[in-house]
């Protein structure tokens, strides 16, 4: 037995010709089981452990245990023929138990074995690593064993095994490597669940066990297609297609944007951001694939970095005259529900959740630590200015922030102590606001208590903030009539929508309202001998034959125009009134002759509610005369203080009805006295058909006259940009709503507030604010706003001490407008943009693109500007070798094009 064991050694020192010499068997026990490289150490996380085979790892221990090295329990080789499947693969039997099946050395103790006793020839040894688990750390006996396989060929798995703390950056390594494919294709993963559905393999940087992989599962490599798509993104149907698009190669970036339904506010937005060439750099060369932010509690998972990379791959590889933004669009609405839907909105409220969303996204700053905000407290502004910078770049940190991210200075100012309040505060985009005329035109109808001068239609300039006097004086130059006898109404479906109070705002009558200006008698003062007019609004109606099953059901219809007619007090009676209205309609009304007066009584009587009024009348709102100076008084005779009228031939009959021209029956009360009105008393002049039309002038009664202030028109003239940037940096007061807390007075203040550009980003995004909301109103200014092409400079903007050495700092170029055309409801978005790689500008409308020349971007629909900094394009320029001409730093247009007329 000693001689084999003497073979055994010599044949260990053979493999291995450089190992120690066998120590005594008391130091192997010792080395092997107690030392601080044996078996009782405690695990480390990554550390090797090796695989022993029970019997054999039990054999040893009896040898020297023995104390004998000649003895016959000499274990010979380690042998772990045991603990494997087969010969060939040697894979691991499935179940092995540890203590029963094998033991677990440290890879020292393994080694001293295998220079003692040698390992059975052609046997790998079992290496496994140790994990840390949740809680527990372990020995991994058993890797994961993943099915890798791709997406074209998904019935070729290869096996492959990776513990349970590699990355899954580690597997999709694997699989490329396996696949042999290139380091400039773009790859991605996905597994196949137990129920057969895909899920995607985003994250990267967690582990196996994080991506809850297991094995036997089978992971899915994928590889993009030239034309930027992903296969597992394109419906079975639409393969050959694809094809053919891929086949197709144009200008990388000329691509356009399929309208999804109300979405050029997107495409436009997403047209503008896909030409800022640093940001278009960054993901065409795979940059943000490192960056991507799965765990920030304010971004997207990377969902929205990953879905805008796609569309920028997409329209940057050539392969596409226009693609369809549809997986965009969805994540848009997932995580911005005001987006949902295929509503309008505002092309700058989604660039401003795009970029805040590509920031989180890709926020390099994986945990942001809380950063208190500090007052100037009398430092210098440039110590305060860097603080500020600092701390924002503390807790954001993105190729958004690298790019857009600017600095203001915001200055308050106490107006009782005097207190000053200095800080810095990081900007993303420049709101500025457009020069506002505090004037504004209004189109009127002005009706004269003559009857026989038609309306006349006039138009107005009066103060924006005016009130309805103001109104009335305008009118007054143009008409030489006295303010004083003008009465204001809103006419909406031939009722009385509201008539106005002098001192009421004109804030709340709004462009599209009808609004009439009526002559009125003059008032006197009031006094015992004075004669005081009641004024009456008057509405014309006409009865009409209802749908009934017998026709016994009449109704009662408006039309024309509502009259307001001034009656003296003592002629307060119907008869009077009749003839009164007469003579106001006498234009377009014709008196009967003579040979119609003998056509006999006329049916009903004038101030009573019939059975025939209460028929399906036109509803509207209105507010009814308002209570003031022109108004009746409340004591003014009523309704039934007012003498019966002789019963002889009229051509129409009087009532008594509201506010909505309809007979309420609420506000009447009956007795044998007649009948008592409550309130402000409307009149209706009810016509019956046949009398209206051998009696009423329908043409006439509509006809008009237009004042030769019709044809005025109050010229806008053109700002510059710089006027509107003049006026964002202005001294302007807080209002009530938004007050400031002065921590001096201990109180809100409403502080006059001031802003300055202290640092300007890469690129800067200028935002015409042409929407103004009000209480009241809702308005688009289409002032045209003069912006440069090229140099537009900051230097008399920017406070900050400037390098005079490098003026391109502060100079500017044009890459992209948005545009909008139209009005608040029913507006179009496009884009101008220039190319990065051409210098060609294009105009983008939704799916279709045309060149343009520089002289059409300047337009009033320009709403979105988008400028770069002339050293940061001079950095991104690609060189050009010796026999190229030199480039022209700004986007240029190209000779010999055919250009798109989009004005």
């Amino acid at each position: 037995m000693a001689a084999v064991a003497a073979n055994v050694a010599a044949a260990a020192e053979d493999r291995e010709p450089q190992r120690e010499a066998v120590p005594g068997l008391e130091s192997q026990w010792r080395q092997i089981e107690n030392s601080e490289s044996g078996r009782e150490r405690p695990l480390r996380a990554g550390e090797s452990w090796f695989l022993v085979e029970q019997h054999w790892y039990k054999r040893w221990e009896v040898y020297v245990q023995g104390g004998d090295q000649d003895s016959g329990t000499f274990p010979g080789c380690i042998n772990n023929a045991d603990l494997f499947e087969d010969q060939v693969n040697w894979r691991l039997k499935k179940g092995l138990v540890e203590g029963e099946d094998y033991v677990l050395l440290p890879a020292a103790a393994w080694h001293y074995l295998v220079d003692w006793y040698g390992l059975e020839h052609g046997q790998p040894p079992i290496e496994r690593k140790v994990v840390e688990l949740p809680s527990v750390q372990k020995v991994e006996v058993y890797p994961v064993e993943l099915l890798l396989v791709r997406h074209s060929d998904m019935d070729t798995p290869h096996t492959a095994q990776f513990s349970h703390t590699d990355s899954v950056d580690l597997v999709l390594r694997t699989a490329r490597e396996h696949f042999l494919v290139s380091p400039q294709e773009e790859t991605r993963l996905w597994i196949k669940n137990a129920e057969g559905s895909f899920e995607r393999l985003c994250n990267t940087r967690v582990t196996v066990l994080d991506a809850a992989l297991k094995t036997g599962q089978v992971v899915i490599m994928e590889t993009r297609n030239k034309d930027g798509t992903w296969p597992s993104a394109q419906p079975q149907a639409v393969n050959t297609a694809l094809e053919e698009e891929e086949d197709f190669q144009g200008q990388p970036g000329i691509c356009g944007l399929t309208n999804l339904g109300n979405t050029c506010f997107m495409n436009s937005a997403l047209q503008c951001l896909s030409n800022v060439p640093q940001l278009t750099e960054y993901f065409l060369k795979n940059r943000y694939l490192e960056e991507l932010n799965f765990c920030n509690p304010l971004g997207m998972k990377g969902e929205i970095a990953e879905a805008y990379a796609d569309l920028v791959k997409q329209a940057w590889s050539g392969h596409h005259r226009s693609i369809v933004p549809h997986v965009f669009k969805t994540k848009v609405g997932h995580f911005a529900s005001q987006f949902l839907g295929y509503q309008q909105h505002d092309s700058q409220e989604l660039l401003s959740f795009l970029l805040d969303g590509l920031h989180e996204d890709l926020n390099r700053v994986k945990k942001k630590e809380y950063v208190e905000l500090c007052n100037a407290a009398g430092r210098p502004d440039q110590e305060v200015a860097q603080e500020a910078w600092q701390n924002h770049k503390r807790r954001n940190d993105s190729v958004i922030v690298d790019t857009f991210h600017g600095l203001f200075k915001s200055t308050l100012v106490c107006p009782d102590c005097g207190n000053v309040s200095v800080t810095f505060d990081p900007f993303c985009y420049l709101s500025v606001p457009l020069p506002v005329s505090h004037k504004r035109v209004m189109e009127v109808f002005f009706v004269s208590m003559d009857p026989r001068r038609k309306p006349e239609q006039h138009r107005l300039v009066v103060p924006k903030k005016g009130k309805i006097s103001d109104l009335c004086v305008a009118l007054a130059k143009h008409t030489g009539m006295s303010p004083e006898r003008m009465m204001v109404a809103d006419v909406f479906s031939h009722r009385f929508y509201k008539i106005y109070q002098l001192e009421e705002s004109l804030s709340s009558i709004l462009d599209r309202d009808d609004i009439f200006i009526y002559e009125v008698s003059g008032r006197s003062a009031i006094g015992e001998n004075s004669r005081e007019d009641v004024v009456l609004p008057i509405y014309l109606r006409e009865r009409t034959p209802a749908r009934d099953y017998n026709n016994s059901y009449y109704g009662l219809m408006l039309f024309g125009h509502p009259l307001l007619v001034s009656v003296p007090r003592d002629r307060l009676s119907w008869d009077a009134l009749y003839h009164i209205l007469l003579y106001r309609l006498s234009r377009y009304v014709t008196r009967p002759s003579s040979d119609d007066e003998d056509d006999g009584d006329e049916k009903g009587h004038v101030a009573g509610a019939s059975s025939q009024d209460s028929g399906p009348e036109q509803a509207g709102p209105s507010s009814g005369v308002a209570g003031g100076s022109r108004a009746p008084v409340d004591n003014s005779p009523g309704p039934s203080h007012w003498p019966q009228r002789a019963r002889r031939k009229h051509l129409f009959t009087l009532q008594t009805v509201n506010s909505n021209g309809t007979s309420d029956r609420s506000t009447f009360n009956e007795d044998t006295h007649g009948v008592s009105f409550s309130s402000q008393p409307y009149i209706a002049i009810d016509w019956e058909p046949e009398m209206k039309k051998r009696y009423y002038d329908e043409v006439e009664a509509e006809g008009y006259v237009k004042h030769d202030c019709v044809g005025y028109v109050l010229k806008k003239a053109p700002v510059r940009l710089q006027e509107c940037i003049e006026l964002f940096t202005t001294v302007e007061t807080l209002e009530k709503e938004n007050p400031w807390y002065c921590p001096t007075c201990k109180q809100h203040q409403l502080a006059t507030k001031k802003l300055d550009l202290w640092m300007l980003p890469e690129t800067l995004i200028i935002h015409l604010k042409r929407f103004s909301y009000t209480k009241f109103s809702r308005e688009k200014l289409d002032t045209l706003v003069e912006f440069p092409i090229r140099d537009l400079d900051f230097s008399e903007f920017v406070i900050k001490p400037q390098n005079e050495s490098a003026p391109e700092l502060y100079k500017y170029d044009l890459i992209a407008v948005s545009n909008h055309y139209g009005g608040l409801r029913d507006g179009h978005y496009t884009t101008f943009a220039c190319n990065k790689d051409s210098g060609q500008w294009h105009y983008f409308d939704d799916n279709s693109v045309s060149p343009v020349t520089e002289n059409q971007i300047e337009s009033k629909a320009a709403y979105v500007l988008f400028y770069q900094r002339q050293d940061v394009a001079r950095r991104l320029q690609p060189q050009p070798s010796s026999s190229d001409p030199p480039a022209s730093p700004a986007c240029g247009s190209p000779p010999n094009s055919e250009f798109m007329d989009v004005n």
